[in-house]
C-alpha cells in the first residue's frame, strides 16, 4: 500500500500559508490520488524486459495511441494504480498528407530522452488521477499558466482526458519539471485500465522525487494537491557536481514496489 509521506522540505517565511492558499488546498483535498508511473523505453520489448527483470512479472495488454504514434504495455500495481512501459510505435500511421506531426508525450521525442534512454528503459514519469466532481479542462481553463492544455486521447474502449504541453515536454513549473512535475489524467469512461487487468501480487509502497529545483517543484505540487503523493528532496550535492547546478539527468524518479519475493525498486 502506498504510504503518504512526510514532506520533506522547510516552508517559505513564517507567517505560513496564506488564506487564499488554506481554501484553495481545501478545495483540491482529496480530488487527486496516484493513477499510474511511467517507464519510457526505446521499444516495448525493452521496457518489458527491464520490468521483468526488476519486478519479476511482465507486462503485458496495453495497445497503441495513434494521435501520440505511441504504444504501451501495463502490469497491475493494486488499489487503482497501474505501470505503464510506454514506446514510440515504430508502425505508426503518418499524419494526413499536409498535415503536422503532434509532438509525442512525455518527452518521448526531445534529444535528451533519447541519450537517456540509450542507457536503457528508465521511471521516467508518473501521472495523477483527478477524481469528479472535479472537471480536468476546466480546471486547465481556468489555470492555463499552471496546467497544459487538456487533450483527448483514446485507447480501445477507454477515452480520457491528459494534459499534455504542446510541444510534448514533460509538465513543468517556472522551469522545473523534467518528470517529477506530474501529468494530470481524468477518465471519461467509468471502467479503469486497472480494474480489467490481471492481479499480480504487487503494489506500490511509496514514490520518491529528487529534482534541483525542489523548493519550485514542491511549491507546484502543493498547489495542485499532489505533495502527499511524493516525497520530494533536493539531490545530494556530495554525491552529485558539487555546484549544486540543476539538469535534466539530476532530476530522479525512484519507486518502491512491494512483490511476492520482497522490495523491489524501479528508477
Amino acid at each position: 500500500m502506498l504510504t503518504a509521506p512526510a514532506h520533506r522540505l522547510p516552508s517559505r517565511g513564517s507567517a505560513g500559508p496564506s488564506a487564499e492558499s488554506v481554501l484553495y488546498i481545501a478545495m483540491t483535498a482529496h480530488t487527486l490520488r496516484i493513477d499510474h508511473l511511467v517507464i519510457s523505453a526505446r521499444t516495448l520489448d525493452e521496457g518489458t524486459q527491464y520490468v521483468a527483470d526488476t519486478l519479476g512479472v511482465e507486462p503485458a495488454g496495453g495497445g497503441a495511441h495513434p494521435l501520440m504514434r505511441t504504444h504501451n504495455r501495463l502490469l497491475n500495481l493494486w488499489d487503482g494504480v497501474y505501470l505503464e512501459v510506454i514506446a514510440v510505435h515504430p508502425d505508426a500511421e503518418a499524419p494526413a498528407s499536409g498535415a503536422d506531426a503532434r509532438p509525442r508525450l512525455f518527452a518521448l521525442d526531445a534529444a535528451a530522452t533519447h541519450e537517456r534512454l540509450a542507457s536503457g528503459p528508465y521511471l521516467s514519469h508518473w501521472v495523477v488521477r483527478v477524481e469528479r466532481p472535479k472537471d480536468l479542462p476546466r480546471w486547465q481553463a481556468q489555470y492555463p499558466q499552471r496546467i497544459p492544455p487538456v487533450v483527448p486521447m483514446s485507447r480501445g474502449v477507454f477515452t480520457w482526458g491528459l494534459s499534455v504541453p504542446d510541444d510534448g515536454a514533460f509538465p513543468g513549473w517556472q522551469g522545473a519539471g523534467d518528470g517529477i512535475v506530474p501529468t494530470l489524467i481524468q477518465w471519461d469512461t467509468p471502467q479503469h485500465p486497472s480494474d480489467v487487468l490481471p492481479e499480480t501480487g504487487l503494489a506500490l509502497k511509496s514514490l520518491k522525487g529528487i529534482h534541483p529545483q525542489a523548493e519550485t517543484v514542491a511549491a507546484h505540487l502543493r498547489w495542485l494537491g499532489a505533495a502527499h503523493l511524493i516525497a520530494l528532496s533536493a539531490p545530494d550535492i556530495a554525491e552529485g557536481k558539487g555546484d549544486g547546478e540543476g539538469t535534466v539527468e539530476t532530476a530522479t524518479l525512484v519507486a518502491e514496489i512491494e512483490t511476492p519475493n520482497g522490495l523491489r525498486t524501479l528508477k
